[in-house]
């Protein structure tokens, strides 16, 4: 795995050999999603929100990118203390990692964040929920984007706030935007 830009671009990062729960982004859709994100929208005045942080990959992109203010919620304790360990070695400041059900983290959270990443486990039962609860729980600043990393089986074009999918072979990037 690997940083693609920024101050941390080309450094490789190397997860833990078992992480059972875990499926990183791959280097081309991450990419991919952060071609996207760089040409919409000003990385360095974000306020992050990484779900189901995994090995953090997302956030070491977004931080590496200038993103001042990052939030990461995981709930295995490895992974959880490798993102730990792995932001102190990049020197990331701003980057709290919080140790959490993702769910129980929404239902109880009060701050509003201009850009949510999630990338739940694609055998999560309860995937169709999280892009109502970040509407519900008005997780999102006014402008704000949600993205959800999802499978072909998974289909959000109907649901509220959606605009449009980044399709990179069997991993889907669907972005919400707050109206």
């Amino acid at each position: 795995m690997r940083i693609i830009s920024g101050i941390h671009g080309g450094r490789k990062i190397n997860p833990p050999a078992n992480m059972p729960h875990t499926r990183p982004t791959t280097d081309i859709a991450k990419e991919g999603i952060f071609n996207i994100i760089q040409n919409n929208l000003e990385i360095d005045e974000l306020k992050s929100l990484d779900l189901f942080g995994g090995t953090g990959c997302i956030s070491y992109e977004l931080a590496s990118r200038g993103c001042q203010n990052l939030t990461i919620v995981e709930k295995d304790a490895s992974m959880y203390a490798f993102i730990k360990k792995t932001s102190e070695m990049l020197e990331l400041e701003n980057f709290n990692v919080v140790r959490a059900d993702v769910f129980k983290f929404m239902e109880t959270c009060n701050e509003q964040y201009s850009f949510i990443f999630a990338g739940p486990p694609y055998a999560l039962t309860t995937i169709d929920d999280l892009p109502r609860i970040v509407f519900e729980k008005k997780l999102l600043k006014p402008g704000g984007w949600f993205v959800l990393e999802h499978t072909p089986r998974n289909d959000y074009k109907k649901y509220p706030f959606y605009r449009n999918e980044r399709n990179y072979g069997t991993t889907i990037f669907s972005i919400f935007i707050q109206d």
